[in-house]
């Protein structure tokens, strides 16, 4: 990922310096483990322990010239060893190695990735309190529907996320695994006993049989939850976006003093960062489909996953680490316009009440929900054609209406206080309040 949209944290996570340095724990756990089983001389494996270093250009101007990562990287590594570095990669091959350090790292990655999560929910927690008695318009088609709060808007942002972190932890299981089965999982040159006292050191588990490689729907999965991850703040910076619009203006994204909107307008507060954040959500997505396809390997391996691995695993977690620290920044400074979302409320002139009319109507009236419907749609109809006109007006004038429904009977109609009695219980179904 470019280094405009990266942190420093989880970008080290990726770099051959930290690659190298899994590899190198792996190479000298397992020859501990073989000399716990007499197989390798104390003396050898302290001369491993002391000597074990790399050097990462070295190791480049290796692989130039052999074409293979690990064989370019043993053969650094045994330079600096010497004599005793024959016990190291022992009955292992190359998978053992790099498939177990790329699963370290996507668990090193998610650990970032669920902290950054974690303080996102808090903030969503936070904002869905804060505003959850604003009144302000529900939409459905992008049409205004019923009234509802900004709150529940954040609500319903929280409990998403809560479901993506439990997705989150579900996929940091997946690939919290590791394999030194040997070349086609056979353990033909090397004891599960090695193996498991290597995975046991990482913090990772066996995974119970391999190929030559760790099968890759466990990567599918992660890309996959990273995916959906990244939809979900889509959905939010979207969602936001479109409050943000001219029209209504209900709630805007931080914009900083000094900030400039447009080179040509010195009038605009464009949502950029919402936009940045929906933009990257789409790189996120297109990789989830690399990481399906290179499920289906050849036989017991092949390493057409392995290119592909190498970008769309780092570009992801790093890209989505980089949105989820943008939609913290976007919610803790959100600017919220309560002025804005009553206006919105009113502007079309109490059409928002009209299935409140229905009820009334076939509840008071004992009529067929057919008439009633007829009879609120034609006023509303007539609303929607003439901005001088208001639902309520209408309806105290046609004597279908008034022989059911009296003044004070549209007077409680159209009353929003209603529409949010419930919307505390959902909070509470939510654990947002008590």
């Amino acid at each position: 990922m470019i280094d405009r949209y990266s942190h420093p944290e989880i970008s080290a996570i990726w770099e051959l310096e930290n690659k190298f340095k899994i590899w190198t724990d792996i190479e000298i756990y397992a020859c501990e483990a073989r000399a716990n089983r007499g197989e390798v001389p104390k003396e050898d494996l302290e001369t491993i322990k002391q000597k074990a270093k790399f050097n990462v250009d070295e190791i480049l101007e290796i692989e130039s010239k052999v074409h293979h990562d690990v064989i370019a990287y043993l053969t650094n590594l045994n330079s600096y060893i010497g004599p005793a570095g024959r016990h190291v990669h022992f009955g292992l091959t190359s998978s053992d190695v790099g498939d177990t350090a790329l699963c370290v790292q996507m668990v090193q990655a998610m650990d970032l990735l669920i902290q950054r999560t974690e303080t996102l929910l808090e903030t969503t927690k936070q904002k869905a309190k804060e505003y959850k008695d604003l009144p302000c318009i529900g939409r459905s088609h992008g049409i205004h529907a019923e009234p509802m709060t900004l709150g529940l808007k954040f609500a319903l942002f929280y409990a998403e996320m809560t479901r993506n972190l439990e997705r989150m932890k579900d996929a940091r299981a997946q690939v919290a695994v590791g394999k030194l089965s040997g070349a086609v999982g056979t353990y033909s040159n090397i004891d599960l006993e090695i193996e498991e006292y290597v995975l046991t050191k990482l913090g990772l588990t066996v995974d119970p049989i391999a190929t030559q490689v760790i099968s890759r729907d466990r990567h599918a999965f992660y890309m996959s939850v990273l995916g959906v991850v990244a939809a979900s703040l889509d959905r939010m910076a979207t969602e936001i976006r479109l409050l943000q619009k001219t029209e209504g203006r209900e709630v805007e994204e931080p914009f900083a003093k000094g900030q400039k909107g447009s080179s040509a307008m010195p009038h605009k507060r464009n949502p950029v960062v919402c936009e940045r954040i929906s933009g990257i959500s789409r790189v996120i997505r297109s990789n989830v489909n690399v990481g399906l396809q290179n499920v289906g390997l050849w036989h017991e391996r092949d390493i057409s996953h392995s290119s592909a691995e190498r970008i769309v695993l780092p570009d992801s977690t790093i890209a989505l680490d980089y949105i989820l620290e943008k939609m913290n920044f976007v919610l803790k400074g959100l600017h919220v316009y309560p002025d804005a979302t009553e206006r919105t409320l009113n502007v079309t002139r109490g059409l928002i009440f009209s299935q409140k009319v229905l009820l009334w109507l076939i509840e008071k009236g004992g009529i067929t929900r057919e008439d009633a419907y007829l009879i609120v749609q034609e006023n509303a109809m007539a609303v929607w054609a003439d901005q001088s006109k208001n639902l309520r007006d209408l309806l105290k004038q046609d004597p279908r209406c008034s022989a059911i429904l009296k003044d004070s009977d549209l007077d409680e109609i159209f009353q929003i206080k209603p529409y949010l009695e419930r919307i505390p219980l959902i909070f509470k179904r939510l654990g947002i309040i008590d």
